[in-house]
């Protein structure tokens, strides 16, 4: 007999279920079982000779179910309301040990830093799930999105021999007999692959040893990225608006039970909203030539809710080296540089990149940074490389946005921050 997954079930069929025990209830002469798999919850309940068997079933433990299906009116949470199990058989396939975090979200929560101890287990609450089958709709739709429109997946490498993007703490490793970097950034391979390609994306792990504690950072991020040959900041603008919009447009569709188990109820379409640094910051009471403070930048969506706000025409001073200047100028003051905010953080950094050399060398001396270091880099902009701009979005921080979560390591398997390794 085939598997049978709790999301298919129809009446009067009989099916066999593989999964996790959620909960056991016993009475007198009945049993119930709330077993989970991959798609969903549903309760089985247990009578006879197979009812003996409840007594040494713990939970989670891995189990095979055979059974009729029939209509029902369940009220457990997460479950199945409308079917249930007449069960005829229950195999034991793998029994759990006591749990040392709690995984029935019915009982005690557990603290935090517990569940990360015990991450493994954690993922496996119907609320954590919920998360990351989003998660899988925001990354699938970012990549569908940019393959609709021709654009080339590249995978860019992530061991390096200079910094990406100057001042940022990078984590060191030995290569062979020379020293390397873990990836701050594909931002340099993406933008030489651009010049090329014309349009490329990507979905890449990358690192960054600054030291913070905060709710939105972390230390190891999935990075969804493009670059775009013959553009500027504005239309590369325009291409995030649509992929955020076009992301939420699929999460809406394809999530509607995740998106209810998190109790999301007014996720919308976004729509761009377009301002210059200086008026931004002057919005909201910033020092101009200053970033934004996070309390800045959730004043700023507050007077936009549930849209995408773009600040343009950064400062060159706070932006990175490679951003371009206003009208390819060494000396000038504004750039070509912009900042993307969703759901009160920032979500996306980015803009028109420098292709002239002697100008990405200026850049380069003005920030501190030594050209001889990026010299494979700059030379790749002598054999006729064009106008070129992309952004990049945090997979974790978006999908903590779309979640509503408090934490951006909620929206993390496995988190590394400053003090965590493990598991």
């Amino acid at each position: 007999m085939e598997t049978s997954y709790v999301k298919e079930l129809k009446v009067g069929k009989v099916v066999l279920l593989k999964g996790w025990v959620y909960e056991v209830r016993v009475l007198a002469k009945l049993g119930f079982v709330l077993l989970r798999d991959k798609t969903g919850i549903v309760q089985c309940v247990v009578q006879g000779k197979e009812l003996e068997k409840l007594s040494n079933l713990s939970l989670e433990s891995a189990v095979e179910i055979k059974g009729k299906t029939k209509s029902a009116k369940v009220k457990a949470e997460f479950t199945r309301k409308d079917i249930e199990i007449d069960v005829e058989s229950l195999e034991i396939v793998s029994p759990a040990e006591k749990l040392p975090i709690h995984v029935n979200e019915k009982t005690t929560t557990t603290e935090f830093q517990n569940r990360l101890d015990y991450r493994f287990l954690d993922i496996r609450k119907p609320k954590i799930q919920a998360i990351f089958e989003i998660q899988t709709v925001i990354a699938n739709s970012f990549r569908e999105h940019f393959c609709n429109k021709d654009f080339i997946e590249i995978q860019p490498p992530c061991i390096i021999s200079a910094a990406s993007e100057g001042g940022t703490e990078l984590f060191s490793v030995q290569y062979f007999e020379q020293k390397a970097y873990l990836a701050q950034s594909p931002q340099l391979y993406k933008q030489m692959l651009a010049c090329s390609l014309g349009k490329t994306f990507t979905i890449t792990p990358v690192w960054r040893a600054e030291k913070h504690n905060t709710t939105r950072h972390i230390n190891e991020i999935r990075q969804m990225d493009i670059e775009c040959a013959f553009t500027n900041q504005m239309s590369i603008m325009k291409e995030l608006e649509e992929v955020v919009q076009f992301i939420i447009k699929q999460v809406l569709e394809k999530c509607k039970n995740q998106l209810e188990i998190l109790g999301i109820k007014h996720l919308k379409v976004p729509k761009g909203v377009y301002l210059s640094y200086e008026e931004a910051i002057k919005k909201v009471g910033g020092k101009v030539g200053e970033d934004f403070t996070p309390e800045e930048e959730r004043k700023l969506c507050e007077m936009y809710p549930g849209d995408i706000v773009f600040t343009h025409s950064w400062p060159t001073s706070i932006k990175p080296f490679y951003i371009m200047t206003k009208d390819e100028k060494k000396d000038a003051k504004l750039s070509e540089g912009f900042d993307a905010l969703y759901g009160g953080i920032e979500i996306s950094s980015g803009g028109q990149r420098i292709h002239i050399p002697d100008l990405l060398i200026a850049r380069l001396k003005a920030k501190g940074l030594n050209p001889n270091n990026f010299k494979d880099y700059i030379d790749s902009f002598r054999f006729g490389a064009p106008p070129h701009s992309g952004w990049s979005i945090g997979l974790e921080r978006l999908t903590q946005i779309i979640c509503g979560l408090d934490n951006v390591k909620e929206a993390t398997m496995f988190p590394r921050d400053r003090t965590r390794l493990t598991p």
